[in-house]
């Protein structure tokens, strides 16, 4: 459902940006549909083949929408610089799944699952490479430190609601997907979550670091995305490391007030770029309460979220990562988390303290007047921001279903067909 409903909110707010910067709609709707039929494959399915077929379908759907804007160099270099990195990402998981398939004999991740260790129960090194390659086309996609090199520039580059159907779905799926793949190796959890912890400290610090010092709306929200991956990621290490305790609830919660809170802000800075030019900077933003107040309070309610400020989902997406952290053990790495929210609030708070700056000059600056679709987009986004607050419970009940269990059979016999649990439908 969240990928549905991002590709909702990206299509209501995408007509009047399209037909200003005359991208055909025959070109734009028919690749999102793609991409959007890609990220659900990759997380509702358990076979290796079906995964890899899904993201495929949504990157090279992505790699074209990027490159949409004909005749703008930034759009046609960010194209080409997602095309070359998402391919070379997508070698990695390939070779990857290659040798799983080979240690296992199976496609199926539940037959994968008892395939980590040999017959007399040590280790099985294949499948550990297979795994690690894994990872590091999954830190590509979901744009992990220091696999992170593509999302500034792509951002930037790519028409505005592009980058936001794209800052949503590919979070969405890859942090599914991963999901997936990591409870299906729980045998090897003692060994993959040093290299997570780590991973995720530095995708959090390095994203909320760089941020600081970009002054296009674009490239923060690139980094912001990138921390935030970072906050994804101490989610999924505490259900990794105590699986039977956390769930991760926590991380599908926090997907989906993610989606809702840079879609929205997106929604807004796509306005914005109808007005002007396509890179905007946050000073575009001044006087942007004298122009239209509605999207004025909207941007700040966005960023307050991003930032993590109570009675926004934000907030308490947070709040449940850093619960199932401590739960699990992982108190440095929630310490770590808080340090790099109170970071964020540099950045995103400079951005919402520019809609409420400007001086005559501001004031006469042109705006595109935001039509019935952008208007229903913004919305939606703020009741996302505000709802997945104030009616908590069933939201959390909502994106807290089953996960993938495993009924892992004895190791000598790794080709026999696992149990699967279906669950996570809301991804």
């Amino acid at each position: 459902m969240a990928h549905g409903g991002s590709a909702l909110v990206a299509t209501l707010f995408s007509e009047g940006y399209l037909r200003e910067k005359r991208i055909p709609f025959g070109e734009f709707y028919p690749l999102m549909l793609w991409s959007l039929s890609g990220g659900m494959l990759m997380v509702a399915t358990t076979n290796l083949l079906m995964l890899f077929l899904g993201l495929e379908v949504l990157s090279i759907s992505l790699y074209v929408m990027a490159g949409l804007s004909r005749g703008e160099g930034k759009s046609e270099e960010s194209a080409l610089k997602y095309f070359l990195l998402g391919a070379f990402a997508s070698a990695f998981l390939l070779y990857g799944m290659a040798f799983l398939y080979g240690a296992s004999g199976s496609l199926e991740l539940g037959s994968i699952a008892g395939a980590w260790t040999s017959a007399d129960g040590t280790l099985q090194p294949l499948v550990l490479f297979g795994l690690g390659l894994m990872l590091v086309g999954f830190s590509f996609k979901a744009a992990f430190v220091p696999f992170h090199q593509w999302t500034p520039d792509v951002y930037q580059g790519a028409p505005t609601n592009v980058t936001a159907f794209m800052a949503a779905i590919s979070k969405i799926a890859a942090i599914g997907a991963l999901v997936r793949v990591l409870d299906a190796s729980l045998p090897l959890s003692d060994i993959v979550t040093p290299v997570l912890f780590w991973l995720a400290i530095l995708t959090m610090t390095v994203g909320n670091l760089i941020a600081l010092v970009q002054t296009d709306l674009k490239r923060i929200l690139a980094y912001s995305s990138i921390g935030h991956a970072g906050y994804l990621l101490v989610g999924l290490i505490a259900h990794y490391k105590n699986p039977s305790e956390v769930g991760f609830g926590s991380v599908t919660y926090y997907l989906f007030a993610y989606a809702g809170m840079t879609l929205g802000a997106f929604a807004v800075i796509s306005l914005i770029a109808k007005s002007g030019r396509e890179g905007t900077l946050v000073r575009d933003l001044n006087g942007l309460w004298r122009r239209s107040p509605g999207l004025a309070v909207a941007m700040v309610l966005f960023m307050a979220s991003l930032i993590g400020i109570p009675f926004t989902s934000g907030f308490l997406g947070k709040l449940n990562i850093i619960s199932d952290a401590v739960g699990s053990g992982l108190t440095s790495l929630a310490v770590v988390l808080v340090v790099n929210s109170v970071i964020s609030v540099y950045y995103y708070l400079g951005i919402a303290m520019a809609a409420f700056v400007s001086d005559e000059s501001d004031s006469k600056r042109p705006l595109a007047s935001p039509n019935l679709g952008l208007t229903l987009a913004t919305s939606i986004c703020v009741a996302v921001v505000i709802g997945g607050f104030v009616w908590a419970s069933p939201v959390l009940k909502w994106t807290s279903g089953e996960g993938p269990s495993y009924e892992v059979q004895a190791p000598q016999a790794p080709k026999t067909a696992q149990t699967f649990d279906s669950g996570s439908q809301s991804l």
